[in-house]
């Protein structure tokens, strides 16, 4: 067998396809009628005359592949102009059976309500922030495949206009006021109708009775009749009644049989791409996922894709860019096949080229985003066609459909434990990527957890120096988002892995930053102690531009202590560093605030001449914007000197110098425009 040769085609009727090209909903009318029936009945607060505190709740139970998601599906769709705020949907279990982390289906959410969180934020912080976006909203909410009512309960808003969707194995026990409506198989004739979508009309209805003995062999699960209907698509010339028979002499549930049956039927290489999509995160995979899981060409894994979506195997991804995924019911059985008939060695190895098509996806995206002509750029250019991205905006639109695609590869990367060099260049190509098209900002939510996981695989495997990265990164975006505490233990953590990796950036940084915890914690006395034993190594490594910034940031400490004569030494310190550097303006910065230090310590004519000076220079930086604040500032001290001519003069300069500034900006706008 030559995988790379087969071009994915095997016998589809084209008339199957063409009937199967436009999805239908089959059945189910009295649960439909049922379930709008039921957002309006009389709830127990109603009854005790409490005004409903909470969204009404509606359960739909059933097994996996009875269709129980495409009814919520359709109730959804039916509703949809009832809650004008719009339909959201979270996934609570992943294919194969996982339950997603209550945390995880919480960003999702807020992700699609455009509602920015807090990079690492409590999973309680997180599902609060969740309500409160629907407090105002009148939203439909799908929650699919729950596995307990501790998933659900914390996401249900607290607004009697939202309507809750839920769809589950049974009852979510502990949700009070919800009835489920169980869904089991279809009825004879709307199952018949399914199989006809596929098979055609003339084998139907030429033995009529052996399409209801297949329905009823199926047991009515759509799940089922979708695969025998795909069997039957590829088989033109078999009958009906052959497949039943053949259903028949198989063991197991409906679902298991004749999932066996068409993968038995399908050619060699197609089934080993259809095994293979097991391994694809979420069970989403796109042409080139599929293409490097089986080894084949990315037009073979398109047309086999299609093939598959064309027969029910999979279907694909509603703006998804060409995603395609596999029913949560078909992941076990393909895992239990994957196992069976391919080597573990072989099963690695298509993880391995998976992740490697992924981080050049990754990287490719990131180089479209670099200036003609640069490295990065020019790297771009040699590599194959199929891997580029033509422009910038359509290297955004890839990596924002297949965000939750990607991270999930990140973490079953990490999760494998055999993988970690291809995990570590995957979570640094995605943090470049994101980091490129969203901004560090913007990304800071999805690069928290990116950090996390580069910290798993570093002490898994003790490499401290990479240990030390994440613990700087994770402790940054604490410190931002106001965890000051979290942050300052982390960044000790950081030191400590710096010192073990012999890492001298590592732990100037982290001396640096555990300095300005203390800061932000008010505690100056051990501020200034961390900045000076920063200082102390930088000034042993001869590093010039971070001693200029030390000796500044413990001017800026003395300050705040009052100690002001230490405080004028360090920031004379760090003006003479940048004058050294030919930093003007930060020279003229740091003698703005030693004139501040002056005026505190009550030299006011001091003050006045350093101010002065600071001025001058930061004209001589051409910084407009700095000049204006300084001689805002000089102003302030002139007014304070009882000079109020002068300090309007000043003034008037300030405002002429911050006028010009800005209409400087206005031409150059217009003239890009242009």
């Amino acid at each position: 067998m030559v995988v790379r040769r087969w071009t994915g085609a095997w016998p589809v009727t084209d008339q199957a396809v063409a009937e199967v090209g436009a999805a239908r909903f089959y059945g189910r009318q009295r649960e439909l009628k049922a379930l709008r029936a039921d957002i309006e009945r009389t709830g127990l607060d109603t009854l005790t005359g409490r005004k409903a505190p909470r969204a009404r709740v509606l359960l739909i139970a059933g097994k996996p592949g009875s269709g129980r998601t495409a009814l919520a599906e359709e109730l959804a769709g039916r509703l949809a102009a009832d809650y004008p705020d719009g339909v959201f949907r979270a996934r609570l279990t992943e294919p194969g059976g996982d339950p997603v982390p209550t945390a995880r289906a919480a960003r999702e959410l807020l992700a699609a309500l455009g509602v920015e969180e807090p990079p690492g934020a409590a999973e309680d912080e997180l599902t609060a922030l969740v309500r409160t976006a629907f407090a105002d909203r009148r939203a439909l909410l799908l929650l699919d495949d729950a596995v307990d009512a501790e998933q659900v309960d914390p996401l249900i808003p607290d607004n009697p206009g939202t309507l809750v969707v839920g769809v589950a194995r049974g009852p979510l026990t502990g949700i009070p006021d919800v009835r489920p409506c169980t869904v089991g198989g279809l009825d004879p004739k709307s199952a018949i109708e399914l199989l006809t979508s596929y098979t055609g009309s003339v084998r139907v209805t030429v033995d009529p009775q052996a399409a209801e003995s297949l329905a009823e062999e199926c047991g009515g699960l759509p799940a089922a009749l979708v695969l025998a209907g795909g069997w039957l698509a590829t088989r033109p010339k078999s009958s009906v009644a052959d497949l039943t028979k053949r259903l028949r002499a198989l063991t197991g549930d409906p679902i298991e049989r004749t999932f066996t049956l068409v993968h038995e039927a399908l050619p060699q290489p197609a089934a080993r791409i259809l095994r293979h999509l097991a391994l694809a995160p979420l069970g989403r995979a796109d042409a080139h996922t599929a293409s490097a899981l089986a080894g084949c060409s990315v037009s073979a894994a398109a047309t086999t894709l299609a093939d598959f979506a064309a027969l029910g195997l999979v279907r694909e991804v509603p703006g998804g860019d060409g995603q395609y995924e596999v029913g949560g019911h078909l992941v076990p059985l393909l895992r239990a096949r994957l196992a069976e008939l391919d080597r573990p060695a072989e099963v690695q190895l298509a993880r391995a080229r998976m992740l490697e098509r992924t981080v050049r996806l990754l990287q490719s995206a990131r180089a479209v985003t670099e200036p003609e002509g640069s490295p990065a750029r020019r790297k771009l250019a040699g590599l194959p066609r199929a891997l580029r991205f033509p422009n910038t905006a359509t290297a955004r639109a890839w990596l924002d459909s297949r965000r939750p695609v990607l991270l999930a590869a990140a973490r079953l990367a990490v999760a494998d434990g055999e993988l970690d060099t291809l995990a570590r260049r995957l979570i640094a190509a995605l943090v470049r990527a994101l980091t490129a098209h969203r901004g560090a900002e913007a990304a800071a939510p999805d690069l928290y957890g990116l950090h996390r996981l580069v910290l798993d695989v570093a002490e898994r495997r003790g490499l401290h120096r990479e240990q030390a990265a994440a613990l700087l990164n994770l402790a940054d975006l604490d410190a931002r988002t106001g965890r000051t505490q979290d942050a300052l233990q982390r960044y000790r953590s950081a030191l400590d892995a710096g010192r073990r990796a012999n890492d001298p950036y590592a732990t100037g940084r982290a001396m640096e930053s555990v300095g300005g915890a203390y800061q932000e914690l008010g505690d100056w006395q051990r501020a200034g102690d961390w900045y000076g034993r920063a200082l102390a190594q930088r000034l042993a490594r001869d590093e010039r531009a971070d001693q200029a910034r030390l000796y500044g940031r413990l001017g800026a400490v003395h300050t705040y202590a009052g100690r002001y004569g230490e405080a004028l030494r360090n920031w004379r310190a760090a003006a003479a560093g940048y004058r050294r550097l030919a930093d003007l303006p930060g020279y003229a910065r740091a003698l703005s605030e030693a004139a501040r230090v002056q005026e505190y310590a009550g030299r006011p004519e001091e003050s006045l001449r350093t101010c002065e000076e600071a001025v001058e220079w930061a004209r001589r930086a051409q910084d407009a914007r700095l000049q204006a604040a300084l001689q805002l500032r000089l102003a302030d001290t002139l007014d304070r000197l009882g000079d109020p001519a002068a300090a309007r003069l000043h003034r008037s300069a300030a405002e002429r110098l911050l006028g010009t500034e800005a209409s400087a900006y206005e031409i150059r706008s217009a003239s890009e425009e242009d």
